[in-house]
């Protein structure tokens, strides 16, 4: 069971990376740097975990 969850938060952690990266990429627009600002302590954990994910 904990599996399961873990690779599920995994996955979301991980589409979210992959959208964000979309953003950049098609419309030069960074989705987590808008919403939590340009590396703040927030995107730079959030970075962390893409990057671990």
């Amino acid at each position: 069971m904990g599996n399961k969850l873990i690779d599920g938060i995994a996955l979301t952690i991980a589409i979210v990376g992959a959208v964000n990266w979309g953003l950049i990429g098609f419309f030069d627009f960074n989705l987590v740097a808008s919403v939590f600002g340009s590396m703040s302590w927030i995107s730079r954990i959030v970075y962390a975990l893409v990057g671990i994910c």
